[in-house]
């Protein structure tokens, strides 16, 4: 039950944190600006509740009999190109030093004809925009949304 209020409470913050985003993203600050303060805000939300969601994930999956055999975590999902937005996804890997590495999971999108396709892709930054380099080893195991 502690649990649970625990969880309960970091998803309300959680909330909280993606309403600011749109008032963020309201004020006239610049693309740059506006994109910045949505990464920082969403990404400290993220980090927030990064271990309940991460063990929320593992016991919903373990129930199902489908539970990941190595480590896991949660992380932000950084879009790049069009648009700046931001998710959480759940990575894994079976070594702790490459989930160690992993700081989020950059999201591509392209299209091609009629077909729309999003690459996952565990990176080494929160900062897309500078570097990053792809971690090798590790897997999106979950994508996790908020209905705001």
């Amino acid at each position: 039950m502690k649990d649970m209020r625990k969880i309960i409470s970091t998803l309300l913050i959680c909330v909280a944190l993606f309403t600011a985003i749109p008032m963020a993203s309201a004020l006239d600050l610049g693309d740059v600006l506006k994109g910045a303060a949505v990464t920082v805000v969403g990404g400290a939300a993220v980090k927030a509740i990064a271990p309940q969601l991460n063990s929320f994930i593992n016991t919903i999956t373990f129930n199902k009999g489908v539970k990941y055999d190595g480590y896991t975590k949660v992380v932000p999902i950084l879009s790049i190109g069009s648009g700046t937005r931001i998710g959480a996804a759940q990575v894994g890997a079976e070594t702790k030093s490459a989930l160690d590495r992993t700081k989020a999971v950059g999201q591509i999108e392209g299209e091609f004809k009629s077909i729309r396709a999003k690459a996952l892709i565990p990176i080494d930054s929160e900062n897309p925009i500078k570097q990053f380099k792809r971690v090798k080893g590790v897997g999106v195991t979950a994508i996790i949304d908020v209905k705001l």
